[in-house]
């Protein structure tokens, strides 16, 4: 038991999140609504909070920008094995720029223990009108 926690602290067997998305188009200024998914590793941890931004990718400039960023503070403890779904919603900003061949997006989620090592995920997503 004491390896599986001192492996879990260095992020082997620890729990991972995923951002689950019905769809992967939207339109600017709508709601994208889904869950987190976070399944329990090899050992319980406790939950400390999740982070996740919508980032923009513009390749013609060689930049990225979070456009905005949301968190879920929490003191919940994930078992071993256990999965748990948590509501996700984000209103994208009416003014956001479509996607082109030079601009894209994804949500970067990161779930974050009081120990250990942290889980991410990205979900690339489409802005059409």
């Amino acid at each position: 038991m004491l390896l599986r926690k001192l492996m879990s602290r260095l992020g082997i067997g620890s729990a991972q999140i995923d951002l689950i998305l019905p769809k992967k188009t939207y339109k600017p200024g709508e709601r994208v609504q889904g869950y987190f998914l976070i399944k329990g590793g090899t050992v319980e941890q406790k939950l400390k909070r999740i982070e996740c931004d919508l980032v923009m990718i513009d390749r013609s400039k060689g930049k990225k920008k979070i456009i905005d960023s949301g968190t879920v503070l929490s003191s919940r403890v994930i078992f071993s094995e256990e999965l748990n779904k948590i509501s996700f919603t984000f209103n994208l900003p009416t003014s956001i720029q479509v996607s082109t061949e030079d601009i894209s997006y994804y949500f970067k989620t990161k779930l974050i223990f009081n120990e250990g090592v942290e889980s991410r995920d990205q979900d690339i997503i489409q802005i059409f009108y």
